[in-house]
């Protein structure tokens, strides 16, 4: 009896626990489906994006002159501005959905913007962890649909470079402003007073911005042809440089060569908000101090 009870309670075993009286079979293959595609996972390093290598001048605008900045591509030709870029993270309530009918990668969205449409064609470029690309194309005429139908074109071109590993890389000469990191330089005690007790750096997305508190930094590129910000040009921070009100800031800008971009210069732009309404003398005395902190600091080229 011993041996038929052995094997019935064996045969129950195996009933109550099949899996494990049965041959083990391999669990069925997941197959993963599309990677949403990130801005970083598509431009890399921020700080070092080449944005006029996501444009293809010869298709979208031939005969533009294409000029890459640290945050930007700006292309023009015959009164009409390209501009790719900057980066934006925060929201936006002039940016609308749109039926964009190219292809998108997944997890990207193609929106528009309602902003200045009366000069200007404004797309975004929105990726999946919410940070968007920004383009614009303007003019002085009235053909919107035109605008619209080059910018729709400019967003073929970004999608087109980012998912076939186009994205080029800026590469600074020595003592450009492009390898300065502006939140180091707003990091310093003698910015308390100015930014605000307590106040900490926070960088921009393009890497190239930084603002603490009621202070503001940002480095860039511009054309020897853009209008000088009005006012008379002074000393400040050891620079020759320009102070002037705009609104509730107070701004102070001051500018070296570009090297190996001739035309071009590099901008540094510190403003002082002044949070109870318009800016005056006591907010622009605040920006020169705090450019005497920080102007000093900046390379020489």
């Amino acid at each position: 009896m011993y041996p038929r009870l052995k094997s019935l309670v064996v045969a129950m075993l195996c009933a109550l626990l099949a899996t494990g009286c049965a041959k083990t079979q391999a669990a069925p293959e997941t197959t993963s489906g599309p990677t949403p595609l990130t801005a970083s996972a598509a431009l890399g390093d921020f700080a070092t994006v080449d944005y006029c290598s996501l444009l293809d001048v010869p298709a979208v605008a031939p005969g533009a002159v294409a000029t890459p900045t640290f945050e930007t591509c700006r292309a023009d030709l015959g009164g009409r501005t390209i501009l790719v870029g900057p980066l934006a993270f925060d929201s936006d309530p002039n940016i609308k959905p749109y039926a964009y009918l190219g292809p998108v990668p997944d997890g990207v969205a193609v929106q528009q913007s309602m902003f200045n449409d009366r000069t200007a064609c404004t797309r975004a470029i929105t990726f999946a962890d919410g940070n968007r690309l920004e383009l614009s194309v303007t003019d002085s005429g009235d053909d919107q649909a035109g605008r619209c139908g080059v910018a729709d074109a400019v967003v073929g071109s970004v999608l087109d470079a980012v998912t076939a590993n186009k994205v080029r890389r800026l590469k600074f000469p020595e003592r450009s402003w492009g390898l300065v990191a502006p939140c180091v330089l707003l990091d310093n005690n003698d910015l308390d007073a100015v930014a605000g007790a307590g106040t900490r750096p926070a960088i921009g997305l393009s890497g190239h911005s930084c603002i603490r508190g009621k202070v503001s930094f940002k480095l860039t590129v511009e054309t020897d042809e853009a209008k000088a910000p009005a006012g008379p040009p002074e000393t400040v921070g050891g620079r020759e440089a320009r102070v002037r009100v705009a609104g509730a800031f107070c701004l102070v800008d001051t500018t070296q060569p570009a090297a190996g971009l001739p035309g071009h210069r590099e901008l540094a732009e510190l403003s002082v908000v002044e949070t109870a309404g318009t800016a005056g003398d006591g907010t622009c005395a605040m920006a020169r101090t705090a450019a005497n902190a920080i102007l000093p600091r900046l390379p020489t080229a």
